[in-house]
């Protein structure tokens, strides 16, 4: 699919780089105000540093993950997708 995560980039500030299986690269940025629930792990650096890919889907340890084709959608239109 053309929304699969190919190469991800994370870093401390709850941010990550992405590139797709079509060559579309963008953003993602997580806001702690979006990270409740089983999210509010990724509020810790280090543990939102671990984001690895699995079948094109960027995960976390405990099985968190993120909608590739949400992110997709978001970055080919606006070239990042922050998460409020």
């Amino acid at each position: 699919m053309d929304w699969d995560v190919v190469e991800i980039g994370p870093k401390p500030d709850l941010s990550m780089e992405l590139r797709f299986a079509d060559g579309t690269r963008g953003r993602v940025q997580l806001e702690e105000t979006h990270l409740l629930g089983v999210f509010g792990k990724l509020k810790d650096p280090t543990h939102f540093c671990q984001a690895y890919l699995e079948d094109g889907v960027v995960t976390w340890p405990e099985n968190i993950d993120i909608a590739p084709d949400a992110m997709y959608r978001e970055i080919k239109q606006h070239g990042q997708w922050v998460l409020r």
